[in-house]
């Protein structure tokens, strides 16, 4: 028998205090976060952070070594197979057979999924239909494009209508084009109801999709929140000033009685956080005025997911290296 699945108040999907180690990299060191019913968490973060590893568990792909999961209600250590008829999972890359059509693909994941013939053959129609690539559905794979691929292999996460579906970097690698039709889709699955949990290392993604983020460095939460809440962390407002190369720690010196200082800094401009941007700007400049600094431009912009991440883990969410990336097994 599965789990006993909780009210329908409770989160659909529940990390506590999960840790897992690869011999003595630490993967994930104590990670808790929840997603509620019809909601997107972004699980936001460079390579080798532990994202996928975090999928992995909650898809019982990898074992709960320590701490505790649950989707649905349902323990992922105890009743793996229960949670795995109730989840689509649609990985980094496209879990398809290029050999087989795209129609050929879908009906043999409905098949895998215990579908009748019938069934399976109809929900395969529906999906090239929902996914534009019904056009395409009788070519082989071999001449699908990259965004194409990706498509389907989302669509064959939802051949079995799961509630609760898990993205793990869906966008990576594809086109700004294809990227938004990708966006498009996850948009409309969660307006019919479906749970997702997105990991991500595009900031942009996120904050397009995510209804709560979770910030994961080196195995760690090192924030939470709606977008505009972790945006709101670092100061209202981002005021950049450009000046010439030998007039740098001097704008630094007198820019710091206007705002917070920020790790944004380029090799001609110093960057401030401040609360009242207009006023901000105008203080800057007399400041500067003063100190007999020639300004050579000033930018003024709201802060984003990307200034949020640098002032979090001073370095970007593109910047680790492939030799820093997580484990894979």
């Amino acid at each position: 028998m599965c789990a006993i699945i909780s009210g329908m108040s409770d989160p659909t999907i529940v990390v506590e205090d999960v840790r897992k180690q690869f011999g003595e990299v630490v993967a994930l060191d104590g990670v808790s976060f929840a997603v509620e019913a019809g909601t997107v968490l972004g699980l936001l973060g460079p390579n080798g952070a532990g994202k996928t590893t975090a999928v992995r568990i909650l898809t019982t792909i990898l074992p709960v070594e320590h701490g505790r999961a649950s989707v649905l209600g349902i323990d992922v250590a105890q009743y793996p197979e229960s949670v795995r008829l109730r989840i689509g999972l649609a990985g980094q890359y496209a879990a398809v057979d290029e050999v087989l059509t795209g129609r050929e693909n879908l009906r043999l994941v409905g098949r895998l999924c215990h579908l009748p013939k019938r069934e399976a053959a109809a929900r395969a129609d529906e999906l090239l239909g929902r996914f534009g690539l019904s056009d395409a559905g009788d070519r082989s794979l071999k001449t699908y494009s990259g965004g194409m691929r990706r498509r389907l292999d989302l669509a064959a996460a939802l051949v079995h209508r799961p509630p609760v579906l898990f993205l793990d970097e869906p966008t990576t690698g594809l086109d700004p084009g294809s990227r938004l039709d990708l966006w498009a889709i996850i948009g409309e699955l969660v307006a019919d109801g479906t749970t997702v949990l997105l990991t991500t290392q595009y900031l942009e993604e996120a904050d397009r999709l995510a209804d709560q983020i979770v910030v994961i460095d080196h195995g760690r939460v090192i924030a939470e929140g709606t977008a505009s809440e972790l945006k709101g962390r670092i100061g209202s407002t981002h005021i950049e000033v450009s000046v010439a190369l030998d007039d740098v720690d001097r704008t630094r010196a007198a820019l710091s009685s206007v705002g917070t200082p920020t790790l944004a800094d380029t090799a001609n401009g110093v960057a401030i956080q401040v609360a009242d941007g207009s006023r901000a700007v105008v203080a800057a400049v007399r400041a500067l005025d003063a100190a007999g600094i020639a300004v050579e431009g000033v930018d003024v912009r709201e802060p984003t997911l990307d200034d949020v991440f640098l002032e979090l883990t001073g370095h970007t969410a593109e910047s680790v290296s492939e030799s820093d990336a997580e484990v894979t097994v």
